[in-house]
């Protein structure tokens, strides 16, 4: 007698014997709904992966941040002696051989995280004005932080003569994140600025490090501009912030005596690095960029597009200081991407002049009667090729004598 088996049991069949399984197209009708209802579940299992990524990362914090506490509010190396880190150190590694962070030096790293916070002065008032600054617009991490906070609250019941509870969106930055800030920043102020663009932005820790390194800031919006008033305000302020005082150029080297062409080279061969440094949202879009004005050919040296502003950005370099003339310049350009290349949904076009140095009441000054949105930035730590790359090898060097005895002997026999 033939077996008959069910769909189910041959679907399990062909699992069990990895046979492919061959969905007959009559077998389903797909429609919008099922397109909508597929959205949904996967827009379900992303939300679950972040919440149980945030959960398990603040939960990690959270023992890290009152195991700092304990040894700060224990006064641990009064009460037992110097050496107690270590010997903590030393214990919970026996205890927990498989589990990674127990190490004096990271003990010791939190320490050092409590105290920063807990122990400066207005910290609680700047925290609580970062926790409504980040105003988390995702429904999924909103839930998260809720729930952060829950646990915190419930941790807050047991805390004797604690100074500061755990701020709930430190559980959205990674703890190597969290060492790196504390040990390089010189204020609370500093490191909430640094925690907010690693959660806004996305940072890996490299990415961090360079940004500290290049002192993002304090340099971050302090660029010579006329944002503010060419600009509508939320865009303005936009624009404020994503423009630097001075950019790192020290990712690329040139000879001494190097011109504009030089630089425009160096930046477009280290274009990755150059993205990194201009900041997020930056898209490049390409290096002289040719533009046809009344018949006449136009190059802009660097033409970009900022996707959360919506607009091009003109880049102009100037391997010298900055000088009145430039700003007309940098005008003509912006003017002409919004004629030519703009489209009408897209916002006005920014002007941005990167310039060896610069003077701020020159700057000003030629800002005035200008309509177009630009701001003026500096440079600086370009490397300079080492000077024996412009010297003469030693065969060269050898070859040079060679012929200028061969003329001496040339002019003696005259």
């Amino acid at each position: 007698m033939e077996r008959i088996l069910s769909k189910e049991g041959e679907a399990m069949r062909n699992k069990r014997n990895n046979t492919p399984i061959v969905v007959r197209s009559h077998d389903v009708h797909l429609d919008s709904d099922y397109v909508q209802w597929i959205h949904d579940i996967k827009e379900r299992f992303r939300g679950a992966q972040i919440k149980a990524a945030v959960k398990i990362n603040s939960e990690q914090l959270l023992f890290n941040w009152q195991l700092g506490r304990d040894l700060v509010l224990q006064k641990s190396e009064e009460k037992w002696g110097k050496g107690i880190v270590e010997q903590l150190s030393l214990d919970l590694q026996q205890e927990f051989p498989e589990v990674r962070g127990f190490s004096a030096r990271n003990l010791w790293n939190m320490k050092k995280w409590y105290s920063f916070y807990a122990l400066t002065r207005a910290s609680d008032d700047l925290i609580r004005a970062m926790d409504d600054k980040l105003k988390l617009d995702s429904t999924k991490l909103q839930q998260i932080g809720a729930e952060i906070q829950e646990n915190n609250e419930e941790e807050k019941l047991h805390q004797v003569g604690a100074e500061m509870s755990f701020p709930s969106f430190f559980g959205f930055v990674p703890w190597r994140h969290h060492v790196e800030i504390v040990s390089k920043c010189n204020s609370v102020e500093e490191a909430l600025f640094y925690l907010q663009k690693t959660i806004e932005e996305g940072w890996s820790r490299n990415a961090l490090i360079d940004c500290i390194k290049a002192d993002l800031y304090h340099n971050i919006g302090a660029a010579n501009t006329n944002f503010a008033e060419k600009l509508p305000e939320i865009q303005g302020k936009i624009a404020q912030e994503i423009v630097k005082d001075t950019y790192d150029f020290s990712f690329i080297s040139l000879p001494r005596g190097y011109d504009e062409t030089e630089l425009e080279a160096a930046l477009e061969q280290n274009i990755t690095r150059f993205l990194l440094e201009l900041g997020t949202g930056f898209a490049f879009v390409g290096r002289q960029k040719e533009i046809v004005v009344s018949g006449k050919t136009r190059k802009i040296d660097m033409l970009f597009y900022h996707i959360r502003l919506k607009c091009y950005v003109v880049v102009e370099l100037k391997a010298v200081s900055f000088e009145p003339e430039f700003a007309g310049k940098l005008n003509f350009y912006v003017n002409a991407v919004n004629e030519l290349i703009r489209t009408p949904d897209e916002n006005p076009t920014i002007g941005l002049l990167i310039c060896k140095d610069k003077d701020q009441t020159e700057v000003q000054w030629a800002f005035q009667g200008i309509q177009t949105p630009m701001g003026v930035a500096s440079y600086d730590n370009v490397r300079l090729e080492e000077i024996k790359k412009q010297l003469p090898t030693e065969k060269e060097i050898q070859q040079r004598i060679e012929l200028a005895e061969e003329e001496f002997n040339l002019n003696r026999k005259k």
